[in-house]
């Protein structure tokens, strides 16, 4: 059974950072559609493990929750996977993305099952946009310089991985998320959106103000672009593992709780 937002939210902020700011945007004027249905997208240099501890707190509150396993080849491949899952929920469903997977999530956010967009320090393109300009426009981040190719496969190095990717999750942990790490294909950052599911779909969004893989400013500008519910959270590029409390909450809210 679904605890109220007032106690979850009351039991999360015990151990809450303090370095949390909240800002209201647009999407605050329109109220969250109740939504039990969960699905979660990773971005590159993870799997759908990256989602463990958001999952672990979702699932006790009677939320289905699914990790979408994003095939990291193209863009429109990794968007049909989260398709074909935002197929089988039965209702209102929020969709989550972290990092890369923002691109997923602009794409298959206009899917009619999706009540709700969450970006978690995530790329929010605009519908036909190019990324990669729009990224050159801020300071390089340092994960950038980490990435290595096999033939048309990249990956981040393990020194990039744990100082830029995961630099505030302890080293042990932090290595074993190493080692799931999945390629992705050259091709998959060609890819550009043909919609903005953002411009009609209420958006939340979670800042990392201590990313190295996405430059803060412009996940910032990225939420004010398109009116989200912003949260920035004192965290590296992976908050969900890192600050899992304060990503849950932001999920909840946009799931109408």
């Amino acid at each position: 059974m679904l605890m109220s937002r007032r106690t979850f939210s009351a039991a999360l902020l015990a151990g809450a950072a303090a370095s949390l700011i909240s800002t209201r945007g647009m999407a605050a004027t329109t109220a969250a559609v109740k939504a039990r249905n969960i699905v979660l997208v990773h971005g590159l240099f993870a799997d759908g493990s990256c989602w463990s501890e958001v999952i672990a707190r979702l699932q006790p509150q009677g939320f289905n929750v699914t990790a979408v396993q994003n095939p990291l080849t193209t863009l429109p491949d990794a968007v049909a996977s989260a398709q074909r899952v935002l197929d089988r929920q039965d209702g209102p469903t929020v969709l989550v993305g972290h990092s890369f997977s923002g691109m997923i999530v602009t794409q298959a956010g206009v899917h009619p099952k999706v009540s709700s967009l969450v970006y978690v320090a995530a790329r929010a393109p605009d519908a036909g946009e190019d990324y990669t300009a729009l990224a050159k426009t801020y300071p390089t981040p340092p994960a950038s310089a980490g990435i290595v190719f096999d033939g048309d496969e990249g990956r981040l190095t393990e020194a990039a991985f744990l100082r830029d990717f995961a630099g505030d999750i302890p080293e042990a942990k932090a290595k074993v998320l190493y080692a799931v790490q999945e390629p992705f294909h050259k091709e998959l950052l060609a890819g550009r959106t043909t919609e903005a599911a953002w411009r009609t779909k209420p958006s939340w969004y979670a800042v990392s103000t201590e990313d190295r893989t996405i430059n803060p400013d412009l996940e910032r500008f990225m939420a004010k672009r398109m009116g989200a519910t912003t949260i920035e959270v004192k965290s590296s590029h992976l908050s969900m593992i890192s600050h899992p409390d304060e990503i849950t909450r932001l999920i909840l809210e946009a799931a109408g709780y």
